[in-house]
């Protein structure tokens, strides 16, 4: 009975059902099953308010809907490409830079592409870039800083993961910037491709650029400083970065009217609060349900009878997150999957920090994979283009992506240098 019904729930999610509902449906069918009172998983639910890592969930939500919604797309563009428009590819490394600002701090893809896509896709068109290339480098771009903080689902793992968030932090610089740095090469060579012209350095227009987004500018730097010095925890830092893009935007640069526009901001941001809340909740209890049923250990027994070594291993779990990151939301994986594979990747002597960036780095590939990536489906409404246009153009993009995620996987230190380096 308990099968059918949970066979009933899975049909529920291909239906199009909620996937908080199927979660917290399959999780209620397998607590009764077990004997025990469903109320338990509302009670997972209530322990996770307990954490105080979950406050700067909806501080930096809101603060990066303050972004995205003020005028500081435009300034953050005009300030890139005025930096980097000399190099070949200048604008796309532009698009890459702006994109991964915007999400390192929404920690929500389907934002980045919906606020920044009207601004930068007619600027690549403009320029000369492939109508394909330009598509597929927004919507792989749109999930591009989640290695950086002050990334959320970089805060979740680690609340999950029971480890340091400010470790994880610093563990993501190196390889986000070494995705970065990939698809600012591709770019490179398609600019070259097409003959698309560079423009001069202007150090005049430089220097207003940066002069009008001289209040956006030092943020990352002010919030990542403080969190390494101790001045404040990252609970912390999502407060200090939420009052200040308030003070900035809307009484500095008065991009957002307080009572016309602020309001509608805070709700839309946290409708996005409240239904990222309501999937953790729900798949907190699926979580707890599995953990008490050993299903880690069965994991690792079955893996253990099928694979002998650490590199083999690493292989099949990018395998089965690239798919995972396919399929689900990267906030639902996190919790779903992380206490599940956290201890059989110990047994085989991964370290929990790089195993971060691992996970991560598949999970933002995933964003982007044929057939299901969310961001597929929001480039194809935000760009009004088919989906298998989009399949088409994010190909390369992926294939770029893949082979960074073996450097991640199979290099260690590059996760784990400035981890050693500053904390120790």
């Amino acid at each position: 009975m308990s099968t059918l019904l949970i066979l009933g729930c899975l049909l529920l999610a291909l239906a199009g059902a909620p996937l908080f509902a199927v979660l917290a449906g399959i999780a209620i069918v397998a607590f009764a099953y077990a004997g025990l009172d469903p109320v338990v998983v509302i009670i997972e639910m209530y322990r996770m308010t307990s954490q105080p890592t979950l406050l700067a969930i909806p501080l930096f939500t809101f603060a990066g809907y303050l972004l995205a919604e003020s005028g500081a797309p435009k300034r953050l563009v005009r300030v890139s490409h005025a930096l980097f428009g000399w190099l070949p590819g200048g604008v796309a490394v532009v698009a890459l830079l702006v994109c991964s600002f915007f999400t390192a701090f929404t920690g929500a893809s389907g934002v980045t592409i919906v606020a920044l896509g009207g601004l930068l896709f007619p600027v690549l068109m403009r320029e000369g870039y492939p109508e394909r290339f330009s598509l597929g480098l927004l919507t792989s771009s749109g999930s591009l800083g989640l290695l950086f903080p002050p990334s959320l689902p970089i805060i979740l793992y680690a609340m999950f993961a029971s480890i340091s968030v400010d470790q994880l932090f610093m563990a993501g610089i190196l390889p986000g910037m070494l995705l970065i740095v990939a698809l600012s090469l591709f770019s490179g060579l398609t600019a070259k491709k097409n003959r698309i012209p560079t423009q001069p350095f202007r150090f005049k227009e430089a220097l207003l650029a940066m002069k009008e987004a001289a209040w956006e500018l030092p943020l990352p730097i002010v919030i990542i400083a403080g969190i390494y010095t101790g001045t404040f925890t990252a609970t912390e830092a999502a407060a200090v970065t939420a009052f200040y893009l308030f003070i900035v935007e809307v009484l500095i640069h008065r991009d957002i009217h307080i009572t016309k526009q602020l309001p509608l901001i805070a709700r839309e941001s946290m409708v996005l609060v409240g239904g990222i809340l309501i999937i953790l909740g729900s798949a907190l209890g699926l979580t707890n349900y599995l953990i008490d049923a050993e299903v880690p250990t069965v994991i690792f027994d079955f893996i253990r009878g099928a694979i002998s070594s650490k590199w083999a291993f690493l292989i099949a779990l990018n395998i089965f997150l690239l798919i995972v990151g396919a399929l689900m939301d990267i906030f639902s994986a996190i919790i779903v999957v992380v206490p599940l594979i956290l201890p059989v990747a110990q047994e085989f002597g991964v370290n929990p920090i790089h195993l971060g960036i691992i996970f991560l780095t598949n999970l933002e590939i995933g964003y982007s994979t044929p057939p299901v990536g969310l961001n597929l489906f929001i480039s194809s409404f935000r760009f009004r283009k088919p989906v298998l246009t989009l399949y088409r153009s994010t190909l390369p993009f992926i294939g770029i992506m893949l082979v960074v995620l073996l450097v991640i996987t199979y290099w260690e230190d590059l996760s784990l240098l400035l981890v050693r380096l500053f904390l120790g």
